[in-house]
C-alpha cells in the first residue's frame, strides 16, 4: 500500500523536521520516518475498521426497532443493512482482525461519531435507493459501499478533523489513504471469505529501501547538493529562497542521483506537485524550472548518467 507518493511526501516532511530539530541524529530520524509510514498503514486499517463499526451501529439500533415492532405489532424492520453481505466479509476479515486486535483505541471509543455517520448514511439517497432495490446479492451490497465510501467518508470535515486529533501523522494521509481503501472494496471477492487478502503494508521489500535510501542520500549528501544548486540559480537570489523549497529540490536532486531507474520527468512532475501543497504559490513554477536546468546541468557535466526525457512520452514509473 506504501507507495512512492506517500514517501516523497513523508521525506519531505521528516527532511524539514530534521533540520529544525536541534538534534540532527539521522538514525532517530530514518526511525521517525518509517514509524510515520506505518501510521499511514494504521489509516488504511482503521477507515476499513469504520465501515464495520457503522454497520454494528445499524445493528443496535435494529434490535431496538425490533423490539418496539413485535410490541406494536407492526410490520419488522429490514436487516438488510445490517447484514450486508460485503460488510460480513470485511468484519469476518483475518488481517483486520488482527490489526484491530493490536490497537489500543478503536471506533469503540468514538460513539458519537459512528453513531453521527450513520444517520447521516441513512439520510442519504443512496442508502434509500439500496433498500429499495429488488437486486439482493453481493455485487450489490459491495457497490453501496463504494458509493456510501466516495460520497460519505471519502469527503468528511468531521472525519478529517477527528482523525487530526488522533494523530498528528494523519494530517496530510488521509487523501491518498482513501484511494487504497477505495481500491481494496473493488477487490474484494465473496468466494476469498475471511482469507481475502488486504493491501500489504508496502507494495515490495523496494518500496522500503526507496525510503531509506533516499532519506539517507538527502541528509548525507546535503551540501554537494544544494552547491548544485546554488550553480545553477545565478539569475536568482538563493538565499532568499523559501526554506521549504530548498528541501524540496534537494530531495529531488537526491533521487536523481540515487535512482537511475526513474525518467528525470517524473522525479521533476512529482516534487513541483508536492511543492504546490507544501509552499509558496510561486514556487512550483520555480521549482520546475530549476530542477530541469539542474537536472541538464548534471547531465552535461557527467555527474548525472540519465537521458534528459520527454515528459509527455514517459510513463509513470513512480
Amino acid at each position: 500500500m506504501i507507495n512512492r507518493e506517500i514517501i516523497r511526501t513523508k521525506i519531505v516532511q521528516l527532511t524539514y523536521a530534521y533540520y529544525q530539530n536541534g538534534s540532527k541524529n539521522i538514525d532517530s530520524a530514518e526511525k521517525e520516518l518509517l514509524f510515520s509510514l506505518s501510521k499511514a498503514y494504521d489509516l488504511y486499517n482503521y477507515l476499513l475498521a469504520l465501515m464495520v463499526a457503522v454497520t454494528r451501529e445499524s445493528r443496535r439500533r435494529l434490535e431496538i426497532e425490533e423490539a418496539k415492532s413485535r410490541r406494536e405489532g407492526t410490520a419488522k424492520p429490514s436487516t438488510r443493512f445490517a447484514y450486508n453481505r460485503f460488510i460480513l466479509q470485511l468484519e469476518a476479515n483475518k488481517q483486520l482482525s488482527e490489526f484491530t486486535e493490536t490497537q489500543k483505541k478503536t471506533w469503540n471509543d468514538e460513539p458519537e461519531y459512528v453513531g453521527k455517520l450513520f444517520g447521516q448514511i441513512s439520510n442519504s439517497q443512496i442508502y434509500k435507493d439500496y433498500m429499495a432495490d429488488p437486486t439482493d446479492n453481493y455485487e450489490t451490497d459491495k457497490e453501496l459501499w463504494r458509493k456510501l465510501y466516495r460520497a460519505l467518508i471519502q469527503d468528511n470535515d468531521d472525519l478529517s478533523q477527528l482523525l487530526e486529533e488522533q494523530s498528528l501523522y494523519w494530517n496530510d494521509d488521509k487523501e491518498v489513504v482513501d484511494t487504497f481503501v477505495m481500491k481494496t472494496i473493488k477487490r474484494f471477492e465473496e468466494q476469498n471469505g475471511a482469507k481475502q487478502e488486504l493491501l500489504a503494508e508496502y507494495e515490495s521489500e523496494e518500496e522500503r529501501d526507496f525510503a531509506r535510501k533516499l532519506f539517507r542520500a538527502t541528509i548525507l549528501n546535503a551540501d554537494e547538493y544544494q552547491r548544485f544548486m546554488s550553480e545553477t540559480s545565478r539569475n536568482w537570489d538563493f538565499s532568499r529562497l523559501a526554506y521549504m523549497d530548498v528541501v524540496i529540490m534537494q530531495i529531488a536532486i537526491a533521487e536523481m542521483m540515487t535512482f537511475p531507474s526513474i525518467p528525470l520527468s517524473v522525479t521533476i512532475n512529482e516534487y513541483v506537485d508536492i511543492a504546490k501543497l507544501y509552499s509558496t504559490p510561486k514556487s512550483s513554477g520555480y521549482i520546475n524550472g530549476m530542477l530541469d536546468t539542474i537536472a541538464r546541468h548534471l547531465v552535461q557535466t557527467g555527474k548525472l548518467l540519465k537521458a534528459i526525457d520527454d515528459p509527455k512520452k514517459q510513463q509513470d514509473n513512480q
